[in-house]
């Protein structure tokens, strides 16, 4: 990655920094990938309040690793899968803008 293509950002995930270096163009889907393990996060602590932080991101990460399962699987039966997605994936980003 170039100096002049890599930004360096800090993100909080449960309430702890994590410094990143990323591709500037990257930085729109890194925030909001953010954005939504916090929320999973936050769901999991209002859902089961007894359990600590440890166990809301053991739970999102779970959450997560199972919805990509679903997608491979999913693309594993649509070849044209990786094309639909990049083109919702702009449609979605042109409509955020």
């Amino acid at each position: 990655m170039g100096d002049q293509d890599s930004l360096q950002i800090t993100v909080l995930i449960a309430g702890r920094p994590y410094p990143l270096k990323i591709k500037s163009s990257d930085e729109s889907v890194i925030r909001r990938v953010v954005r939504e393990i916090n929320d999973s996060i936050n769901k999991f602590q209002l859902d089961y309040p007894n359990r600590d932080k440890q166990d809301g991101l053991a739970l999102t990460a779970l959450n997560c690793a199972g919805d990509l399962e679903k997608v491979k699987l999913s693309a594993s039966n649509d070849p044209d899968l990786p094309e639909k997605l990049t083109q919702l994936d702009q449609l979605l980003d042109q409509l955020l803008l």
